[in-house]
């Protein structure tokens, strides 16, 4: 053996060396199987993404998953590997097997990066059985009967709206529609499911007080794709190095109103929320605490974006609203139809959700047993796929001219553009509030175009942009109408 074997020997044999080579050789090794050998390698995207999860998280974090997925299958096709072991699938004829036959495939693990203080949700829970009696105690309370009863008592969550438009409107000129908004949809919500009104319509501060609460969960969007325990440290650190005095503030409001809430609701006889959930005697407080503080960030923050949404292009487009007015004007007399029957305010509605991105990315389910083969390409179990609404909803094939307001589109909508509707998910895990949603958008919509607060509005921001996390944040947090020729008081 020559002196250089020698030397070289040793230094292989060196620790401080062989372990840097071992994880390159072995980090090399596992990306040339993902790319080449894995179950998955056959379909189609970037490298980076097949390689590893770390393009998926970055993206998701920075807020640019949805529209960077969109340019994407533009190249690539309908299905999509995003991550080394997720899909993207941009068609709508993967919606019945992933969310409605059979009730669908299971929820991915990362949903529960959405418990709320260390308990599971009706909307994070990946398991049937713990949702199943949860879900069925309070699915009355959404049903079209129990929210006509309660009819009266939402009209006056929205004429509040309309009286505080008017206020800031003739006051300063100017209105956030995002925190009016979001202001009716705490009352819509708390009012109907917990027959109590948080009041965010008469708070006269420039940002409601739920607000921050519900921006909060808003941004475990940025982790929502990372594993449970990473996610748990993350969540550790960011509340520890990073404290948000205004924050803190806002969740101590929220957790006042809820705690007082379920303290005075009797565990037997109450048909509000929380005591359907005492009733079945299967959660203690501090479980029912959190299945209501969940109930009030996922009605608050969707909402209120899909409203705000509604309610701008209704004045970027001054045509659509005027045409809007006389139907509601023509259907105010004694023979007055079902608002959701009439065809301009549906089709707005409709287009409305169909560009607000409320929820923009998608919704991961996972193929189980047996594995899953779909239009010639199969997945083996445990591959994470879903669809999303920003995909199915931006897609030119079934909208032409996807990012233009064009109610009109709805009145004769093809099965394709309905079966592309993807606002509220599908099947048995879609949005549980979903009638809930519809009547306060239907509500709200007629009432505020009746009062013509609207008149002479103009949109401050040319354009809305938009964090596209599981709830997309609006950059700014302001969806700003102002008034040139307002009447001052």
């Amino acid at each position: 053996m020559g002196l250089l074997d020698v030397i070289l020997s040793s230094a292989l044999a060196h620790p401080f060396f062989t372990f840097p080579a071992i994880a390159v050789t072995l980090l090399f090794s596992l990306a040339i199987y993902r790319i080449h050998l894995h179950p998955l390698s056959h379909i189609p995207g970037p490298v980076l993404p097949a390689v590893t999860s770390l393009w998926l998280w970055y993206h998701s974090y920075i807020g640019d998953e949805a529209s960077i997925i969109h340019t994407l299958h533009a190249k690539y096709g309908p299905v999509l590997r995003v991550s080394p072991n997720e899909l993207d699938i941009s068609d709508h004829e993967a919606i019945p097997a992933i969310y409605v036959t059979k009730g669908g495939f299971p929820k991915a693990a990362c949903y529960s990066n959405f418990d709320i203080d260390g308990h599971s949700t009706i909307f994070s829970t990946t398991d049937t059985n713990y949702r199943a009696p949860r879900a069925k105690a309070v699915v009355p309370l959404f049903s079209t009967k129990s929210i006509r009863e309660n009819e009266a008592a939402l009209y006056g969550c929205v004429d509040r709206m309309v009286e505080r438009m008017k206020e800031e409107k003739e006051a300063r000129g100017v209105v956030n529609l995002l925190n009016l908004t979001r202001s009716l949809a705490v009352d819509a919500v708390s009012t109907h499911l917990f027959r109590e009104n948080y009041n965010g319509t008469s708070e006269k501060s420039s940002k409601m007080s739920a607000s921050a609460f519900v921006d909060a969960f808003v941004a475990v969007g940025r982790f929502f794709y990372l594993p449970n325990s990473l996610f748990t440290w993350v969540e550790w650190a960011s509340e520890k190095f990073f404290p948000d005095e205004h924050t803190n503030e806002s969740m101590t409001v929220v957790d006042r109103f809820v705690d007082g809430l379920v303290q005075n609701t009797p565990a037997k006889g109450s048909l509000n929320y929380p005591g359907r959930l005492l009733e079945l005697g299967l959660l203690d407080q501090t479980e029912v605490k959190a299945q209501c503080k969940d109930l009030l960030f996922a009605g608050t923050d969707s909402s209120g974006m899909n409203l705000a949404t509604i309610f701008r292009q209704l004045v970027l487009h001054p045509d659509v609203y005027e045409k809007l007015r006389k139907e509601l004007l023509d259907n105010a007399g004694p023979q007055k139809q079902e608002i959701q029957s009439l065809p301009l305010l549906s089709a707005v509605v409709r287009e409305g959700l169909r560009i607000s991105m409320a929820n923009p990315t998608r919704l991961p389910h996972v193929v189980p047993a047996g594995g899953w083969t779909f239009k010639g390409a199969h997945f083996p179990a445990g591959t994470i796929v879903g669809c999303s609404g920003y995909e199915l909803h931006f897609n030119p094939t079934v909208f032409p001219n996807p990012r233009l307001f064009q109610p009109e589109r709805w009145f004769d909508a093809t099965q394709e553009a309905q079966k592309s509707f993807f606002a509220f998910g599908a099947g048995s895990r879609s949005c549980i509030a979903k009638n809930l949603a519809m009547t306060e958008l239907y509500m709200a919509t007629e009432r505020l175009v009746l009062s013509d607060v609207l008149k002479g509005a103009r949109a401050v921001q040319e354009e809305i942009g938009i964090y596209e996390w599981f709830n997309s944040k609006v950059v700014g947090e302001e969806i700003e109408l102002a008034w040139e020729n307002r009447v001052e008081r």
